[in-house]
């Protein structure tokens, strides 16, 4: 092996034989040090730091060694054992991120390349509570420290943060330089959504309009557009090139599916002469871009994806005669008869009124070092009293903050009815299952006569009067509609259905709603439903569809929250969070760019990523609310969860409606 050069040896290395890397004033951090000593994560470049004011001292640590800022400042500087800082960590943490004054500050600096150039940017770590000046006076130490050649922003790591710069700047009172998390996000040219690896050709369409015209996407194929349309099929992998939310339909599914998913800016134009040829494709969590290199094709591409052999549980149907329900009435275990997404609602609507003795689950799980996460419930629930039953005060905050709008909800039983009361569905249902057998060309046409015959078979007349009735006893007073698929097929764990049945929304009378139900019964026959459900091993016999009638809720804010940040999820403390003040459906559809915001539901913060297209920032009223229901969304996951690791996350569609939450859906997240 070669011997190192002189400038090999004289770079820092990071937590050393030596011990970790200290910068002083009089030895500033250059940039090629930097690059050094960093860690990598979602494409960043950064490094951990604390610095000691007491000494002068700024520790620089190795991110893979040290989880947390904690673990370095126990071994380093308080010399204590570990079984010591963990037994003692929530008393030292309020010493690390709460106490005022302290000699130590803990941070990050993070490169950046911006529009107007390259950067470090210094946070702290999001739960910290510093004040302007103590944000400000942290600031101007590191600029010490670094070579002033080092352009340096500070990156403010919550609201509150920027809440306290924006006050003491408007008081007269000098703040550092900042660049907010929606322009770092603007500049970033490479999001991975979904880290892995996978085989196939690569199509690329330079509008949707193209993507229409040509052979629909394959299942082995990769496909790279600007925005991947919300009704594409399963393919092999998908490449966004340009902005777009993870919690869009496309994305949810993708993530259920397990394919690799990025957005890289660019990538359209770049993979250009890739266009048709096959290609190893990986999203790499930590890399810079996605990687794409041709290979050979395969000598015979298999008939049937790798997938097939996945099947998801499926509970067993009823369908047997059931009434028209109140949404109310419902609860999980009615899933057979009306279908996951009424159940649901049903479930959630009671536990308003119930409560539940698993609400707590979630905060129960020992999340080492912390042997569970019950304080930290408690300071989120009852910030001026730490008395009373915890228990109590979870179900009150449930009770108080999130409510379900009314509905009803046809059940499987009234689907059955109307389909076998024209011979010609029957007729049209059997020739599309020997079609699917086959796997005849014939299925798409097959697909659309039948949800032909559907829209235009009319109702039983009793069908239709037991409808209106249920909407006099239930909806009486309710101006718009909208019509829900709640099908037994959908909401599943290890089968994400996000988008693929329809939903109608600003429907006034019986007519309307009457054409609404038959149209989302049509749904279930869509190509494309039927071909993902085939995929997974649902035949048609096996899925049955019902309808949830709803009141539509006008709110300021609406969107799609998870229990999980799907870029970083391993965090167990915090949700992820998109919104718009134009539509949910906006949101879920991927048709514009969301705000997009996470909230940590141990500590309480919450932080902005992005503005999305256009909006408005979040006025302080708007981010107490939410940060009260991401912590709610803990208290629902466990509820809702199926076993008691309560760790499967779950996705709500949510309305913000003054200082209260109407949840529209909630079902599991696949990601």
């Amino acid at each position: 092996m070669a011997e190192a050069t002189t400038a090999e040896q004289n770079q820092p290395q990071a937590e050393s034989a030596e011990g970790p890397h200290i910068v002083t004033a009089a030895d500033p951090l250059t940039l090629a040090q930097f690059a050094q000593l960093a860690d990598r994560l979602a494409g960043y470049e950064f490094v951990k730091i604390v610095l000691r004011r007491s000494t002068g001292e700024l520790h620089c640590l190795s991110a893979d060694r040290h989880r947390l800022h904690a673990y370095y400042i126990a071994e380093h500087i308080l010399d204590l054992p570990e079984s010591e800082l963990e037994s003692r960590l929530d008393e030292l943490n309020d010493t690390f991120y709460r106490a005022e004054p302290r000699d130590l500050y803990l941070g990050i600096l993070l490169r950046h390349d911006l529009a107007d150039g390259p950067c470090l940017a210094l946070e702290t770590v999001e739960v910290d509570t510093m004040t302007a000046p103590m944000l400000t006076a942290f600031f101007d130490a590191v600029r010490e420290r670094l070579d002033p050649a080092i352009r340096l922003v500070l990156k403010p790591a919550h609201h509150g943060q920027q809440e306290a710069l924006t006050a003491a700047s408007q008081t007269g009172l000098a703040t550092p330089p900042q660049v907010s998390a929606d322009e770092v996000y603007s500049a970033a040219a490479y999001v991975p959504l979904l880290a892995g690896v996978s085989e196939g050709r690569l199509r690329i369409f330079s509008s949707e309009e193209e993507y229409r015209a040509a052979e629909p996407p394959r299942w082995y194929d990769i496909v790279v557009m600007d925005r991947i349309p919300d009704d594409i099929g399963r393919v092999s992998g998908l490449i966004s090139s340009a902005r777009g939310t993870p919690l869009s339909h496309t994305n949810v599914l993708a993530a259920g599916w397990r394919i690799p998913n990025a957005i890289a800016l660019g990538a359209r134009d770049r993979l250009a002469d890739l266009d048709g040829q096959w290609v190893r494709y990986e999203v790499g969590a930590d890399a810079e871009n996605i990687e794409v290199e041709p290979i050979a094709a395969p000598e015979r591409i298999p008939t049937r994806p790798p997938w097939r052999t996945e099947q998801p549980v499926l509970a067993e149907p009823e369908s047997a005669p059931a009434p028209i329900a109140a949404l109310g009435e419902l609860r999980q275990a009615d899933a057979i008869r009306y279908g996951t997404k009424a159940a649901n609602l049903g479930e959630l609507a009671q536990l308003r009124t119930t409560g539940s003795p698993r609400l707590l689950g979630y905060y129960q799980v020992p999340r080492p070092p912390r042997p569970n996460l019950l304080t930290y419930l408690r300071e989120q629930l009852a910030e001026e009293s730490h008395g009373g039953d915890l228990d109590a005060l979870a179900a009150a905050e449930l009770a108080d903050l999130v409510w379900v709008p009314r509905g009803i909800a046809l059940p499987f039983a009234v689907q059955r009815e109307f389909l076998e009361s024209c011979p010609a569905i029957q007729q049209t249902i059997g020739r599309l299952k020997m079609a699917l057998e086959l796997d005849s060309d014939r299925v798409p046409e097959l697909c659309e006569e039948l949800r032909d015959r559907i829209r235009s078979t009319r109702l039983p007349v009793d069908l239709g009067r037991r409808v209106d009735a249920a909407m006099v006893t239930h909806l009486a007073g309710a101006a718009r509609v909208v019509v829900r698929s709640s099908s037994n097929a959908e909401d599943l764990p290890a089968f994400p259905a996000a988008g693929i049945y329809t939903s109608l929304n600003g429907l006034r009378t019986t007519d309307e709603i009457l054409l609404g139900v038959k149209e989302v019964w049509a749904s279930l026959f869509d190509v494309r439903a039927v071909r993902l459900r085939q995929d997974a091993g649902m035949g048609l016999d096996a899925v049955f569809m019902g309808v949830l009638i709803q009141e539509e809720v006008a709110g300021e804010l609406g969107g799609v929250l998870v229990t999980q940040d799907p870029l970083q999820p391993a965090d167990f403390r915090t949700v992820l969070l998109n919104a718009s003040r134009r539509s949910v459906t906006e949101v879920v559809g991927g048709q514009a760019e969301p705000m997009q915001l996470r909230y940590n539901t141990v500590e309480g913060s919450g932080r902005t990523i992005t503005l999305g297209d256009g909006e408005t920032a979040l006025t302080a009223e708007e981010d107490r609310t939410l940060g009260r229901f991401a912590v709610v969304s803990r208290l629902l996951q466990a509820h809702f969860c199926p076993d008691y690791t309560f760790t499967l996350p779950i996705e709500m569609e949510w309305i913000l409606t003054g200082e209260q939450v109407a949840l529209v859906q909630l079902r599991p997240f696949a990601g």
